[in-house]
């Protein structure tokens, strides 16, 4: 078992056991990364298949925010698995971005472009206020193996709109002025649940080596 594969394993074991379900999870990386977890987003009518793969999301979904310069922040989606599910769509309900300037695509199995359909996140009728999509994007057909599945992560490149920082964007997100979707399918009931970010992250105390999230699947791509 190769050593990614082993920390990977340790933070699931993390996420499964030392810290309770409702507890919603980020960390602090080694480059400043902020990581967030997701929050189901429920819908009337949910029943226990529903409520579980919100929970399996829960578990096992991050974004993290990352400065790369004056005028460009990185969001990068992680997959941590290991049960079956599938990022298949992401939102952006934002008011500090300007354009998205790049999807990266080069983890292997994953295949996302601009403008996902549906426009708007499923089940953000839901949420107050209701979910309004300012940019997004969806993996390509066949959409469930085109995306971000177990082990696997895809970054976008956002410009900031003009006179704003990487603080406004940490600062929208707690403020939930910046509010990030995604939609998932893909699980073993064969079911699709949508998920928001959690706007206050947490500091997550794992990897004796050091080691973060967004190292772990960083090194995942190259495999």
């Amino acid at each position: 078992m190769n050593k990614t594969v082993v920390m990977i394993c340790a933070l699931v074991v993390l996420l499964t056991t030392a810290v309770p379900s409702s507890a919603y999870l980020a960390e602090v990386s080694a480059d400043a990364s902020i990581v967030y977890s997701f929050k189901h987003v429920a819908e009337n009518g949910d029943g226990p298949i529903e409520l579980a793969d919100g929970a399996i999301g829960e578990a096992q979904l991050f974004v993290s925010v990352t400065q790369l310069n004056v005028s460009q922040v990185l969001f990068t989606f992680t997959n941590i698995g290991p049960h079956p599910s599938s990022i298949t769509g992401i939102y952006f309900d934002d008011g500090v971005l300007s354009c998205i300037t790049s999807i990266d695509n080069s983890c292997s199995g994953v295949l996302f472009s601009p403008d996902a359909s549906p426009h708007n996140l499923p089940g953000g009728q839901n949420l107050s206020p209701t979910f309004q999509t300012t940019f997004s994007a969806d993996s390509e057909p066949p959409v469930q193996p085109n995306g971000i599945n177990p082990g696997e992560s895809l970054e976008v490149t956002f410009d900031f709109q003009p006179g704003k920082v990487f603080n406004d964007v940490t600062g929208a997100l707690a403020s939930a002025q910046l509010r990030i979707g995604i939609q998932v399918q893909g699980f073993a009931s064969g079911g699709g649940e949508a998920f928001v970010n959690v706007p206050e992250p947490a500091t997550v105390t794992l990897l004796s080596a050091g080691l973060s999230i967004i190292t772990l699947l960083r090194r995942r791509k190259t495999l």
